[in-house]
């Protein structure tokens, strides 16, 4: 039997824990914040940015395991609408998640904005397409399997290979699991705008540092980039990450 202690000795310290659990509550683990309390509640670019964006897309936009957002011919390729829409919603089929409250995420609408403004301010530059018109963001076209690979091992099997193990000069995109983590508008803006910081050259296959892989003259047509897409899309897992035998 547990020992009580007099009932006039108990007021005290209760007095005290309660005082110390009233002043403590505040900053209680799990307790929502404020949206003033909250650091994503501040309208700087760099703030938000590094906060919600840097650990996919990279420090200052570059060399992050996503697209390089800093890259100045995907920032001439896609519009502001486009921006908004897939920070607000998310990509479906990749690992880009829904951010605006809208969507259940975290960022309202303001900081959407803020976003999407420091983006074009700092990224976009006059002149990144060099006068030339890119295949659209979204295609309408129709993409073939049989073209696609053919069109695959003219513009892309110089890097990236044949197979799914290793590319002579890149990583190897047709391993099932990895095209599993990429939708098809994943895959085609990376096709278009290219990976500049990783030195994968865009639609035109023009890169000022890799002379020996660039093709001037002879850039990929919308078809190309959609029959690509699309016979890399039939390579996808249906199991990603899983061992199955095929059968």
């Amino acid at each position: 039997m547990i020992a009580r202690p007099p009932a006039g000795r108990t007021m005290g310290p209760l007095l005290l824990l309660a005082c110390i659990l009233v002043a403590g509550c505040d900053s209680a683990p799990g307790r929502a914040r404020t949206e003033a309390e909250a650091p994503n509640s501040r309208l700087d670019f760099a703030a938000v940015y590094k906060q919600n964006c840097s650990g996919c897309h990279g420090e200052n936009g570059q060399q992050g395991p996503a697209i390089d957002l800093a890259n100045p011919v995907y920032e001439a390729i896609v519009d502001d609408a486009t921006i908004r829409r897939i920070i607000v919603n998310g990509q479906p089929g990749t690992l880009m998640p829904a951010f605006g409250h809208s969507a259940g995420g975290l960022l309202t609408d303001a900081q959407i904005d803020t976003l999407v403004h420091g983006m074009r301010e700092q990224w976009l530059k006059p002149g990144a397409l060099s006068g030339q018109s890119a295949p659209p963001y979204t295609s309408t076209l129709k993409g073939d399997v049989t073209r696609g690979q053919q069109a695959y091992t003219a513009y892309c099997s110089a890097c990236h290979g044949t197979s799914a193990q290793h590319g002579p000069k890149a990583s190897a995109v047709l391993d099932p699991t990895f095209l599993a983590l990429l939708s098809d508008p994943a895959l085609r803006i990376i096709i278009l705008a290219g990976r500049s910081d990783l030195g994968m050259p865009d639609w035109r296959h023009q890169l000022a540092n890799q002379p020996d892989i660039a093709q001037p003259g002879h850039p990929m047509t919308d078809q190309d980039v959609t029959d690509v897409v699309t016979w890399l899309a039939s390579k996808r897992s249906l199991t990603p990450g899983q061992p199955y035998p095929q059968q």
